[in-house]
């Protein structure tokens, strides 16, 4: 897990950065399957690292499964586990989506902006090779070389037996000939390696102990001295291996194929030495949440997106202006409330687009006008959302006031469970969105959300007075406790 804070034009602040050895694959790659007890290992890791970052307020979350999720059978069990264990999504990503995040990753801790490199990350199930020229990921290819895929595969004797090796190494050599045909031989300036194999290759060859592992970014090893590593981890026993500086005690377990990885690498491609690199996978993620705006991005809708909401709404007579600002509103409410409600940011869009529709109805009548307001979004076409996503918008425009959604509800008929749990958690969002707009007068300029202790502060910036929008917006305080259960304050601060 790894938590950070990100200002533009500036390096990411790491704020957290824990991690667990759970060994996922060891029982994929015996059985085909992840076992019942590496799931509830895993899950139980993940809900404390889920309990650490939700200190921090964080407003965009990304969870990705690798190579040993990627060939499980019952991934999806895995999935769904996982995924409650922090109450957000936890996916799977393919091995090129794994190098393009590696890679940007690298790049955004260690700048190559002009370099030719070829980055090696050599993870528990899988090794990524990745060829970037100028700052850019320019080919990338995966291939089966975990350290625990190589050691359950073909390392059954400790020490291991010189034929277990040795098929071991044909193996290797089988994969990484193909690799490199199709990246191609060229002249690199540099050669990264990344993860927990390359930093225990680097503490080991540089006797760095794994008290002053941040110590190795960016150290050196050569060719020669990995390839003596190599030797002598092979005659060792895990009890003495345990016992080199550097190697932990669960690493000690893989090593020998981890290392085994690296030396053929840099053998095969005559390669004089490698330099290691702390960033990767997890710094990718940060810069790839970055880029895209933290999460608001994927929730805010598209231009086209919102040109159609903002034509329905002009044509059945709502007032634009409200209707920008209560969408303006609701979106920073979903992006900053992200760790509370675990919903995919796409869901931010239908929220977004249930703030421009949810006054339509006052076109057919002004009572009853949120249901008119359901009837009318339900039976119109919107194109840029699907029809599972209208009825989502509909039914927000439905429960914008008055009672809350419950499940057995004739509206809710056409929603899924997933649907319905979206709708129960974004309808008082937009309850108090629509509020901190009570007046029409536009008086809340800015809105900060902050979630500690139990309750949700919002502090509204404004040069105006805004007692009626916070009186409005306390009204729904009650809602927001039922569903969150989190007590809501609400304080304006002069902007």
């Amino acid at each position: 897990m790894e938590a950070a804070e990100v200002t533009p034009g500036s390096p990411a602040r790491i704020l957290a950065s824990e991690r667990e050895v759970t060994r996922l694959g060891e029982s994929v790659f015996r059985t085909g399957k992840v076992s019942p007890e590496a799931i509830g290992l895993v899950c139980k890791v993940l809900g404390t690292m889920a309990q650490q970052y939700r200190k921090l307020e964080v407003i965009g979350v990304r969870a990705v499964a690798t190579s040993a999720v990627r060939d499980a059978s019952n991934q999806e069990e895995f999935l769904a586990k996982a995924s409650e264990a922090i109450a957000a999504p936890v996916e799977i990503i393919s091995g090129q989506e794994e190098s393009r995040l590696i890679h940007l990753g690298v790049q955004s801790r260690w700048p190559h902006s002009k370099q030719r490199l070829l980055i090696i990350d050599v993870g528990g199930g899988s090794a990524e090779v990745i060829y970037s020229d100028g700052g850019r990921m320019r080919e990338a290819v995966s291939k089966p070389l975990g350290a625990v895929r190589l050691t359950e595969v073909f390392l059954k004797s400790d020490p291991p037996i010189e034929a277990e090796l040795h098929r071991m190494q044909d193996y290797i050599e089988e994969k990484l000939a193909s690799a490199m045909r199709r990246i191609g031989r060229r002249q690199w300036d540099r050669v990264i390696a990344t993860s927990g194999t390359a930093s225990a290759v680097v503490s080991a060859i540089n006797r760095v102990s794994q008290a002053k592992v941040d110590k190795t970014d960016r150290l050196r090893a050569s060719a020669a001295q990995i390839r003596q590593l190599y030797e002598e981890l092979s005659g060792y026993g895990l009890e003495e291996r345990r016992k080199i500086t550097g190697i932990g005690p669960k690493r000690a377990e893989i090593i020998i194929a981890g290392v085994a990885v690296l030396h053929r690498f840099l053998q095969d491609l005559q390669l004089p030495s490698l330099y290691y690199s702390a960033a990767g996978l997890r710094d990718g993620i940060i810069a790839d949440l970055a880029a895209r705006g933290v999460g608001r991005e994927l929730s805010e809708l598209d231009r086209d997106q919102r040109q159609m909401v903002e034509t329905m709404a002009r044509r059945y007579g709502v007032a634009l202006p409200h209707a920008r600002k209560v969408a303006s509103l609701a979106n920073t409410l979903f992006t900053s409330l992200q760790s509370l409600h675990g919903l995919a940011p796409h869901i931010g869009k239908l929220l977004e687009a249930s703030a421009y529709l949810h006054d339509v109805g006052h076109y057919v009548s002004e009572s009853r006008h949120h249901k008119h307001s359901y009837y009318l979004v339900a039976n119109s076409d919107l194109p840029g959302f699907t029809d599972r996503e209208r009825e989502l918008i509909a039914n927000l425009c439905r429960f914008h006031r008055k009672a809350m959604p419950v499940t057995d509800h004739v509206a809710l008929e056409a929603l899924n469970s997933e649907e319905r749990r979206a709708l129960i958690l974004l309808t008082p969002l937009l309850r108090i969105a629509d509020n901190l707009d009570r007046s029409h007068a536009e008086r809340v300029e800015s809105l900060e959300c902050l979630v500690r202790d139990g309750q949700v502060t919002l502090k509204l910036g404004s040069k105006s007075d805004t007692d009626l929008e916070q009186w409005a917006a306390e009204r729904s305080a009650e809602a927001f406790r039922e569903v969150y259960g989190r007590d809501l304050v609400l304080s304006r601060v002069k902007s």
